[in-house]
């Protein structure tokens, strides 16, 4: 018999969110991507763009290292730059293990700084069941 996968959902990333009016907002995404739904997001400085949030700083994309926000729906930017939802402030919590990372974000202590930049913005990384 086959195995069924099925695609996360915002309830898998989204565990509390106090006010959706005030957490979300609409941003533009850098294009020459995909964007799965629970991206860790920076913004870049210049543009007022956001991208995945890489470990360090990437030339012409300063401040994007910084993780502000979390892409809550799936986004397909390969194209060019498109818009997508994002929770960006708290009160909110989400799911450590729903969160997608910058392919360049690969160690621990990498993953504990994004997690800790997120709280910054009210957007708790938590472990959940």
């Amino acid at each position: 018999m086959p195995v069924l996968t099925k695609e996360p959902t915002l309830g898998d990333l989204l565990k509390y969110e106090l006010n959706g009016n005030y957490s979300r907002e609409v941003v533009t995404l850098k294009g020459g991507t995909s964007y799965p739904l629970g991206a860790v997001l920076g913004r870049i400085t210049a543009s007022g763009i956001y991208r995945f949030s890489p470990a360090a700083t990437v030339t012409g994309d300063e401040g994007a290292e910084t993780a502000v926000a979390v892409l809550i729906e799936a986004v397909d930017a390969t194209a060019g730059d498109r818009n997508g939802l994002v929770v960006a402030r708290g009160p909110a919590i989400v799911s450590k293990a729903a969160l997608v990372f910058d392919p360049s974000v690969d160690q621990p202590a990498e993953i504990a700084a994004k997690h800790a930049e997120l709280s910054a913005a009210g957007v708790v990384p938590r472990d959940t069941a």
